[in-house]
């Protein structure tokens, strides 16, 4: 997939790690994770100033109390200079910034699965043909054959395609909508359509946008 300043459909998933990332490591690591570069830009770059200010004026304070080693003066009392709090100030607007993205990341992921699930309950109804054409549209990486859209995953290895796999299944069971599964190796197809329906249905592309979905986490 082609990097892209726009924003992308995230997964339950991967929206909770890049919150976890943002607010308990480092503040806009996970924002650019979850392919909010701008956001994510922007947010380290601010943390890593603060950070870096706070740094320089530790830095300096212990300097001055390293010159007793060589004299008797006293080192003067340097405190909280306006150099600290600033560095202080911009680690807390950076991670209140990031806390922001992962509140909007959460919910994008909470509104995805919602979405999903309302199309898996809006009936099985056999969709006309320029229906298929738009939603196929949105789904590039999915090949019409007939009355079944159909899409091989590669990953990097055996276990990771079972990963998916089961994955997949646990998702297509819930919904109570299965699809055809081949497994070789480091790939996986699938092929979708409702056979009640007699063709294409909302529910196979639902179930498509979810399995996309799946295999970025």
């Amino acid at each position: 997939m082609k990097p892209s300043l726009a924003p992308k459909k995230i997964s339950r998933i991967k929206a909770r790690n890049a919150a976890l990332m943002n607010q308990l490591a480092t503040p806009g690591l996970g924002s650019l994770m979850a392919r909010r570069r701008i956001a994510g830009t922007g947010q380290l770059l601010v943390f890593l100033a603060g950070f870096t200010m706070y740094c320089v004026w530790a830095v300096q304070s212990l300097s001055q109390y390293y010159k007793l080693m060589y004299g008797d003066t006293p080192p003067p009392s340097l405190g909280w200079s306006r150099m600290a709090w600033t560095g202080v100030a911009l680690c807390v607007a950076s991670w209140l910034w990031s806390l922001v993205t992962s509140f909007s990341l959460l919910r994008e992921a909470s509104k995805v699965n919602l979405e999903s699930l309302e199309s898996f309950a809006a009936g099985q109804v056999k969709m006309t043909e320029s229906q298929i054409v738009l939603a196929l549209a949105e789904l590039p990486d999915w090949k019409r054959n007939g009355d079944v859209i159909a899409r091989t995953f590669t990953f990097k290895d055996f276990p990771a395609a079972m990963e998916f796999t089961n994955a997949v299944a646990s998702l297509a069971e819930q919904a109570q909508h299965h699809p055809d599964i081949d497994v070789r190796w480091n790939k996986v197809t699938l092929a979708l359509t409702t056979h009640d329906a007699g063709g294409l249905t909302q529910k196979d592309f639902a179930l498509a946008r979810q399995c996309d979905a799946l295999s970025l986490c």
